[in-house]
C-alpha cells in the first residue's frame, strides 16, 4: 500500500525534501533568562500570511509565513521574551493618519465583487494597479497596524527593549490615498503612539524605495527626523527623495535624505550608513527609534538595483541594536519571498543576540530554498555594475553633516531649573518679604491706604495725636493739619452729639499725617458760621469713650462726678473733658473779644431746630 503523501515528495520524510549531503541545521535550545536584557518582543498576527495581492502582484505576504517558520525552525524563539499575537487594530486608530472616509471606503463598501460599479471611489483612493482590491483587504490592514500600535505600547511602557513586527513597514501610504503596495501608514500611526511618551523619535528606512508617507507625515515636526536611505534617479519610484529635501517650518533640517545609484555594494553602503546615522544619534539624541527593513535593497531583488548581502544588510540592524536606544523593527518591500525570508530570519536572530548556522532548519517551505543549496547567506552580490562613486558618497556625507549642524542640539527638552538648598530658599524668602516691608514704608499713603482714613467727629484725641493745638493754651501753635471730614459733618455733629455718644469703629483712627501736607490756619479750616458748630462738636467728643491705649490710665485716676453740661471753649480751642483731674484741666479760656456777639446766626438756629 502507498501512503498518499509518498506520491507528492521526494523523500521519506513526510514532509521535507531530502538534502543529501546538505545537511540540516539543527535547532538552538538553550533558552533565554527571563530576567536579561535586552528584552525583545515578536509579534506575528495570526494568518496575516495568508492574504494575497493577486496572481501577478510582486507583494506577497506569503513571505511573512516563510519568515516566521524559519525563525521558530532556528529555534531563534527561545531567545525571545515574548511573542505576541496582537489584536486587530480599531477603525478610530486607523482614522488618526487615514480621513474618515477612506476608512469607510475600505471595510464595507468596495468588495472584488462591486468593484467596477464603484470606480470613481477607487480612483479617488488610489486603489489601482499597485493597491489592488482584494479579499480581506481590510482584516489584513488592521493586522499588521495592529502589531506595529502593540510594540510602540510596549516600548512606551518601558516593558520591553525590542520589538519586532515583519508585518509592518507600509511606509508610501498617505493620509487620504493608498500608494506602493501600502493601504495604511503603520509606521506613522507606531511612531506618533511612541510621541506620547518620548519626546524624540528617529526614523530610519533602508528599504530601497524613498519613505515618503512617514517624510510627508512629519514633514514640519521637529520631533521626529527621518532618514532615508534609497535609490534616487528621479524616474524611480516614488520619484521623491532627493538630497536637497530638507523638510519646512519647525521641521528645517530634519528629514535627511541619501539618495544613493544603482549597484551600491556591501563597503560603500555600511560606510555611508555608519557615518550618517551615527551623527544623526549624536546631535538629534532620540530616545526611540523606529527601523524600516525594507528587503528590496538585497541583490537580485524583483523590483531592487542594489548589490546587498543579508549579512551587509543585518550588519545596519545591529549597528542601530547597539545605540541601546528603544527600537521598533518593522519589514517594508522585499520582492523575492525566499531572499525576504532569509534576512529578516537572520535580523531576528541579530536582535536576540544569538548565533545561527548557514544551513536552513527543516521547514515546511523547503521547495523555496532547494536552488541555492538551503543555504541562509546565498551569493547576491555583483549582477548589477555599481555606478555610485567614493566622490559622490564623500559629498552625500559632508552634506548630511552640514544639515546636521543647523540643529544646534536636541530640540523638543524641557529646560528645567535645578531648585536650591533649603538654607538658600529659606534665605531668600527672608529678603523677599523684608524688600516688601521697605517698599510699603517708602511707598505714598495713597499707595499704601488709598488716602487719608475717615474718622468720626467724636473721636477724642490728646497727647500727640492732639492736632487742635488747644491742649497747651496760649503756647499751642495757630496751625492745623488739614483732616476729612464726613460729608454734612459741620452742620450734623452738633445734634448727633447732644443725645449720643458714638463708639470708635475701625475707621475711627487718628488721620496720618504727611510732610508734604502743608499746615493749613485753624481759623481757614471752617467757614465763620460753623464756630459754634464745632465748639458744641467739642463738647460731644469730649464725653467720648477714652481710647483703648489710655483705658488703664483714666480707670488709675479718681471718678469724679460728671457735670452736667461740658464748658464751652472759645473759638480755636477743644473743651475740657468732663471728670477730668484739675491737674489735666485745660486754663480758663480767655474773655471774648470786644464787640462779638455771643448770639448764634440764623443758620446755627436752624440746625438746633
Amino acid at each position: 500500500m502507498v501512503r498518499k503523501y509518498e506520491t507528492y515528495t521526494f523523500s521519506s520524510n513526510k514532509f521535507f525534501a531530502d538534502r543529501g549531503a546538505e545537511g540540516i541545521a539543527q535547532p538552538l535550545t538553550q533558552r533565554v533568562n527571563p530576567h536579561s536584557r535586552p528584552i525583545v518582543s515578536y509579534y506575528f498576527p495570526e494568518g496575516v500570511g495568508e492574504h494575497h495581492y493577486g496572481e501577478r502582484h510582486p507583494m506577497k505576504p506569503h513571505r511573512l509565513s516563510l519568515t516566521n517558520a524559519l525563525v521558530m525552525g532556528y529555534g531563534i524563539d527561545k531567545y525571545i521574551h515574548n511573542i505576541y499575537n496582537p489584536r486587530p487594530a480599531t477603525r478610530d486608530e486607523l482614522e488618526v493618519t487615514t480621513t474618515r472616509n477612506i476608512s469607510t471606503f475600505f471595510p464595507s463598501t468596495v468588495t472584488p465583487g462591486n468593484q467596477d460599479e464603484m470606480k470613481h471611489l477607487i480612483d479617488t483612493f488610489n486603489c489601482v494597479e499597485d493597491c489592488p482590491i482584494f479579499a480581506d483587504m481590510f482584516d489584513f490592514c488592521k493586522m499588521y497596524t495592529g502589531a506595529s500600535l502593540a510594540g510602540a505600547r510596549k516600548l512606551s511602557a518601558g516593558t520591553t527593549d525590542t520589538a519586532i513586527n515583519w508585518s509592518g513597514g507600509l511606509h508610501h501610504a498617505k493620509r487620504g490615498e493608498a500608494n506602493g503596495f501600502c493601504y495604511i501608514n503603520d509606521a506613522v500611526l507606531a511612531i506618533l503612539e511612541m510621541l506620547k511618551y518620548h519626546p524624540r523619535v528617529l526614523y530610519i528606512d533602508i528599504d530601497i524605495h524613498h519613505g515618503d508617507g512617514v517624510e510627508l507625515a512629519f514633514y514640519h515636526s521637529n520631533r521626529v527626523m527621518t532618514v532615508s536611505f534609497h535609490k534616487y534617479t528621479g524616474d524611480f519610484f516614488p520619484g521623491t527623495g532627493k538630497l536637497d529635501d530638507n523638510g519646512a517650518g519647525l521641521g528645517k533640517h530634519f528629514c535627511l535624505n541619501v539618495p544613493l545609484q544603482d549597484g551600491i555594494d556591501d563597503d560603500m553602503y555600511l560606510t555611508v550608513f555608519k557615518t550618517v546615522i551615527g551623527d544623526t544619534v549624536t546631535h538629534f539624541q532620540p530616545t526611540a527609534i523606529v527601523l524600516q527593513c525594507g528587503a528590496d535593497s538585497l541583490g537580485l531583488d524583483r523590483l531592487g538595483a542594489f548589490n546587498l548581502s543579508i549579512a551587509a544588510h543585518g550588519e545596519c540592524v545591529n549597528y542601530v541594536r547597539t545605540f541601546g536606544v528603544p527600537l521598533l523593527v518593522v519589514g517594508g518591500g522585499g520582492y523575492t519571498v525566499k531572499n525576504v525570508s532569509r534576512c529578516w530570519a537572520y535580523e531576528t536572530a541579530v536582535l536576540v543576540g544569538a548565533d545561527v548556522p548557514d544551513t536552513l532548519p527543516a521547514t515546511i517551505y523547503d521547495a523555496f530554498f532547494a536552488d541555492s543549496g538551503w543555504k541562509l547567506h546565498p551569493p547576491l552580490t555583483g549582477k548589477v555594475d555599481n555606478l555610485n562613486s567614493p566622490a559622490g558618497l564623500q559629498r552625500i556625507t559632508v552634506s548630511i553633516r552640514e544639515k546636521l549642524r543647523y540643529l544646534g542640539g536636541a530640540p523638543s527638552v524641557a529646560m528645567r531649573e535645578i531648585p536650591p538648598g533649603l538654607e538658600e530658599w529659606l534665605a531668600a524668602e527672608d529678603a523677599a518679604a523684608e524688600a516688601e516691608q521697605d517698599a510699603e514704608i517708602d511707598a505714598p499713603a495713597s499707595a499704601r491706604g488709598g488716602g487719608r482714613k475717615r474718622t468720626a467727629p467724636n473721636e477724642f484725641y490728646e497727647g500727640d495725636a492732639d492736632v487742635d493745638g488747644d491742649e497747651d493754651g496760649e503756647d499751642a501753635p495757630a496751625q492745623r493739619a488739614p483732616t476729612r471730614r464726613a460729608r454734612g459733618a459741620s452742620r450734623r455733629g452738633a445734634r448727633r452729639s447732644s443725645g449720643r455718644v458714638t463708639r470708635g469703629t475701625k475707621d475711627d483712627e487718628e488721620p496720618e499725617q504727611t510732610e508734604d501736607a502743608a499746615p493749613v490756619p485753624a481759623s481757614a479750616s471752617a467757614p465763620p458760621s460753623s464756630r459754634a458748630g464745632r465748639s458744641r462738636r467739642g463738647a460731644a467728643r469730649s464725653r467720648a469713650r477714652p481710647r483703648a491705649k489710655d483705658k488703664e490710665a483714666v480707670e488709675q485716676e479718681p471718678q469724679e462726678p460728671e457735670p452736667e453740661e461740658a464748658h464751652e471753649a472759645p473759638d480755636g480751642q477743644e473743651p475740657s473733658a468732663p471728670g477730668t483731674p484739675a491737674a489735666l484741666e485745660d486754663p480758663p479760656p480767655p474773655p471774648p473779644p470786644a464787640g462779638a456777639s455771643s448770639a448764634p446766626t440764623p443758620t446755627e438756629l436752624d440746625v438746633e431746630l
